[in-house]
């Protein structure tokens, strides 16, 4: 049963909120077509919407996405598309994605990370050898139930605003791949970090959770951050502070240094150049046909430029290439 309310300390909580300073209101800028991608490093505590909301932002951008959700906990690669590039996004979502976490022995929580309340706890830690001979159950296809806070939807209510209901949330087990998965540190008794690369759909609080059960130890995700999505690595991501003070140093003028071509988000398929007239067809929605003895043998998605720019995304198929999304930018 829920404790009455406190009526003072809830007068007090609402003279407290008219009191409080409130932060200025971002000054409307003048929305631009901007094409283009940004490899944020998204920082901890922030929610990929509100990454994404600060991006479009600073580069006063008409359209943004991004391409795989990073929960609040964590940090690290978040690419952002703007304009043209938003086309592209689910190719890079369907790329792999590497993670280093740390797991915390001892406790299970609801939201299988440190944000959620315990559910179970445990005295046992495992050794380093208890911990190498459990990974290789986790390598390759694994079934794997999503946790219960999750955006995945259940009868159209995503699972997260259920949980938070008090509803119980029941997900099905579905295949994902885990394509590396090593044991890097163990800094202490309580910790152990990993490094994964896993495919598309693959929850990394639900490995946590999965690990601690398996060994008997319990456990939740303590610290997470995505390495590389795609053939986006780390080493090529910015910083959202570095971009806010690189704006503010040019009067609050988009950073437009940090922004990468649109066809960054297509380097995983296949290249076909045609000719200007090409170009037009697929522009207007009609095939082309790959004729010629050395016409290139292609099936499935591929990208296609004319005059060193990217023009469309095609679906090659019997000799034909069928427009699917017209870029109308040259960036």
């Amino acid at each position: 049963m829920n404790a009455p309310l406190d009526q003072d300390a809830l007068r007090q909580a609402d003279r407290t909120e008219q009191e409080a300073p409130r932060e200025a209101p971002r000054k409307r800028r003048p929305k631009r077509d901007v094409d283009g991608w940004v490899l944020l490093d998204k920082p901890v505590g922030m929610t990929s919407t509100q990454a994404v909301g600060a991006v479009k932002w600073l580069f006063q951008a008409k359209k943004a996405g991004h391409a795989g959700t990073l929960d609040p906990l964590a940090s690290g690669c978040l690419p952002i598309a703007l304009g043209e590039a938003t086309k592209t996004v689910p190719f890079v979502m369907d790329g792999r994605k590497v993670y280093r976490f740390t797991v915390r022995w001892g406790i299970e929580t609801d939201t299988d990370d440190s944000e959620g309340q315990p559910v179970v706890t445990s005295e046992t830690r495992p050794t380093r050898e208890d911990i190498l001979a459990l990974l290789p159950g986790f390598r390759g296809e694994i079934e794997q139930v999503p946790p219960a806070y999750s955006a995945l939807k259940i009868n159209g209510e995503r699972a997260y605003d259920l949980a938070r209901d008090g509803i119980e949330v029941e997900l099905a087990a579905r295949t994902v791949i885990i394509h590396s998965l090593e044991l890097v540190e163990q800094p202490d008794a309580d910790h152990a970090v990993f490094e994964a690369e896993c495919g598309k759909g693959t929850y990394v609080r639900s490995l946590a959770r999965d690990f601690g059960r398996a060994l008997g130890a319990r456990g939740h995700i303590s610290a997470l951050r995505r390495t590389r999505v795609g053939t986006f690595a780390e080493e090529e991501l910015i910083p959202l502070a570095k971009l806010r003070e690189v704006s503010e140093a040019m009067d609050d003028a988009p950073p437009l240094y940090a922004l990468r071509p649109v066809e960054i988000g297509l380097d995983t398929l296949p290249s076909l150049r045609v000719s200007p007239a090409e170009a037009s067809r697929l522009a207007h929605g009609q095939p082309i046909i790959l004729r010629g003895r050395d016409a290139p043998i292609l099936e499935g998605p591929v990208a296609i430029t004319a005059g060193g720019r990217l023009v469309a995304l095609g679906e090659a198929e019997a000799g034909e290439i069928h427009p699917k999304r017209i870029f109308h930018s040259g960036k």
